[in-house]
Formats: C-alpha cells, structure tokens, sequence
C-alpha cells in the first residue's frame, strides 16, 4: 500500500473548477514534485492534502486511512505537514521555540500541569528543548537558537520553515517553493539538506517548484499540471521531453 493515495480528488469555486480528477501515489522515502505553469492548481492540491479545502470530490487515504475534508490540525497530526509560498514564522519568537511549537502536538500533559508548571511539565519542556536543538543542529541553525526568527538571513528562515515542520514528525512533508528567492549557492545547500531530510526521517517529499533545474536535480517523480489536471508524470527526462509540457510552460498548442 502506497503512503498517500490520492484518487479522483476534486474541488468547485462556484463554477470553477479548479482541480479535476487528479490520482497521485507517493511512497514512502521518496522524493516527489509538482510543476505546472502559474494558476495550475498546485498550491490548490496542498491545501486539500492539509485541509485547508475541503475536496467536493474523490479521497486522501494516508498510510491506509481517509483523511478527505478532515480539520488541518487533525491531519498534522496524522501525519502531513507542510511550508508556504510566503513564509510563515512566529518573527518576534526565537528559533528554538518556532520549533517547539511544531512539537507541541505531541506534548501530553494535563492543563493543570501546565498552568502549576509541575515536574511532568518542566520534563517535557526539557524533551522538547533537546528535541528543537537537534533539529536545528541539522540545518546548521542550532548556534542562532536564541535569536528572534526574523533576524535570521532568508536562506536560514526557509530552513527554520522546513525544520519546524519537521519537528511535527510527519510521514509526508509538503514544501512549497522552498528555492523560491535563493540564490544558486543557497539552493544547492537546500537540495542536499532536503536530501538529507529524507534520507535521515525516511519519509516522503512532495514540493512545488518553479526552478526547473531544482526539480530535475532533486525530484524522483514528477507530476504536471495545468488547468487543474494532471497532464503528465514520470521520471524528470520523460517530463522534460514531454509535448505537453513543453506546450503548457511554453503557450504552444
């Protein structure tokens, strides 16, 4: 059984359909992408994936479940977690605890442990504050630990994005435009460090790109869109040989 599979999956604005009919299996350990020209629908099957939309058609079954239409919370917690296009950090909080709050939903304890601040509270403090270090120590962050977020460099904020997300313990990770405003040099330390992400969680990666030669340097499996429907996937040479891509980045017929 795949880790995700999606089947038929479907959403309405109205009278616009915005995504159509899209299948997708990804396996675990796997690194996967999603291109397609702008207004495709691809920040659109994120936020179905994360249910931020609820699909008006089809099924998301992760890991043997379905999670169709279930709370973005909920859905965190079964396993899919992701980053935005626009980055998305607590800017006045520091690194370290823009990462635990990606562990907090993991953290038991009763209220009144946490509101008396009792043994099982400052343990699990302490847990989480090892943890949030040793995710940060994988993306050469964990020396700015005690810094505000938003005086970190672009590059390192990115990093701090994925790591938070990380620290959620997902089975699937979802980046969107991680490259996007990297420079050459940033963007091939992203690759290796995505690289590493999956191969040291063993999970799987599904990210939307513009920067082709991000994709095809990183990407196992491609899937393409346009208008909302796939219209090709594959490995990236038979994605990059491909008419209809080709015709749909380019305006051809």
């Amino acid at each position: 059984m795949a880790l995700l599979e999606v089947t038929n999956l479907g959403i309405a604005f109205g009278g616009l359909q915005a995504v159509a009919q899209l299948d997708m299996k990804m396996e675990k350990g796997q690194l996967y992408g999603l291109i397609g020209p702008n207004g495709a629908g691809k920040t659109t099957v994120f936020n179905m994936l994360t249910g931020v939309y609820r699909p008006t058609e089809g099924d998301i079954i992760l890991d043997g479940k379905n999670i169709t239409g279930q709370q973005p919370a909920k859905i965190n917690q079964e396993g899919i977690a992701r980053t935005f296009q626009n980055i998305r950090l607590f800017d006045q909080m520091s690194v370290l605890d823009n990462v635990k709050i990606g562990l907090h939903n993991q953290v038991k304890y009763s209220m009144w442990t946490g509101i008396f601040r009792l043994p099982g509270f400052r343990e699990k403090e302490r847990q989480m504050n090892k943890q949030a270090m040793q995710l940060l120590k994988i993306f050469d962050l964990d020396k700015e630990a005690g810094l505000p977020a938003s005086s970190l460099p672009y590059g390192k904020q990115r990093k701090l994005e994925i790591a938070r997300a990380l620290a959620t313990n997902p089975k699937l990770l979802l980046l969107d435009e991680p490259a996007a405003g990297m420079n050459p040099n940033e963007t091939e330390e992203l690759m290796n460090t995505i690289k590493a992400v999956r191969d040291r969680f063993d999970l799987a990666i599904l990210l939307i790109e513009h920067d082709m030669n991000f994709v095809m340097g990183i990407c196992e499996y491609i899937y393409v869109l346009d208008y909302g429907r796939v219209i090709a996937q594959g490995t990236g040479e038979s994605i990059r040989n491909n008419p209809k891509v080709i015709a749909a980045y380019l305006g051809g017929d």
